[in-house]
């Protein structure tokens, strides 16, 4: 749902208060702040499709979304959640080619919409924004290089391994948790396989001692092992990418 124009002092403010914008000039943000409008999304409505043609920019102030990336043979890939804060569509304003991945509210979402043209006008006009918008591309360009690597080298169960260490968080006492843990329909579609075989994983790395499976938490009572056998099976494999 696309919401009313608010006021010109509240939508500055409204703006200014994105993070990427840090560091612009009151006079560049008061020009982009004419230009944007807000949406407000309901758990599970889509925001963008694959081969849409908007080229926005859509920051998020509040709620959650997944990008999902789709073949022309209907396999599916769950590329990253986004939480408030984070922004998408920036390759879109860039190129001006269609959208190349799926966007969908994970939870009642809010939007701040950019356009394109504003958006990269006030990007070129900044080093402070240029950088940061570069380092964002960097740092996502190095994820999709470490998960390439993974669909290449690795099983689906060090797959898997190397998900659960990369989405948990340090508990302490040398162990690892996920809480609230994943579905393992998720954790499937963010390593290409299928949910039956991560149950089966799950199972067999739960009865050798390596992971507690519980309603609310998957613990990693022994991530070091776990990291080891992954990178054991990665140094043995020549480097895909320098």
């Amino acid at each position: 749902m696309t919401l009313p124009i608010l006021p010109d002092h509240d939508r500055f403010t409204a703006v200014r208060r994105l993070p990427f914008f840090i560091g612009a000039s009151d006079e560049a943000m008061t020009s982009l702040s004419t230009r944007v409008r807000w949406r407000n999304c309901a758990a599970g409505e889509v925001v963008v499709d694959s081969g849409d043609p908007s080229d926005e920019v859509y920051f998020i102030t509040e709620g959650a979304v997944r990008v999902v990336i789709r073949t022309v043979f209907g396999y599916e890939s769950i590329l990253n959640d986004l939480g408030a804060g984070a922004f998408f569509g920036e390759l879109a304003a860039i190129d001006g080619d269609r959208r190349s991945a799926n966007v969908t509210a994970l939870s009642r979402t809010r939007l701040c919409i950019v356009p394109a043209a504003p958006f990269m006008k006030l990007v070129l006009s900044s080093a402070d924004l240029s950088r940061r918008l570069l380092c964002l591309l960097s740092t996502r360009l190095r994820a999709k290089d470490e998960r390439l690597i993974e669909f290449s080298v690795l099983s689906v169960r060090q797959r898997l391994i190397a998900e659960l260490l990369r989405l948990s968080r340090d508990r302490g006492g040398g162990e690892r948790v996920l809480s609230p843990p994943p579905p393992q329909h998720v954790l499937a579609g963010r390593i290409g396989t299928r949910r039956e075989s991560i149950s089966r994983e799950l199972t067999e790395m739960s009865r050798a001692g390596l992971v507690t499976v519980g309603r609310r938490a998957i613990v990693l009572r022994q991530p070091e092992k776990l990291r080891a056998e992954i990178q054991a099976r990665i140094q043995g494999t020549p480097a895909a990418v320098s």
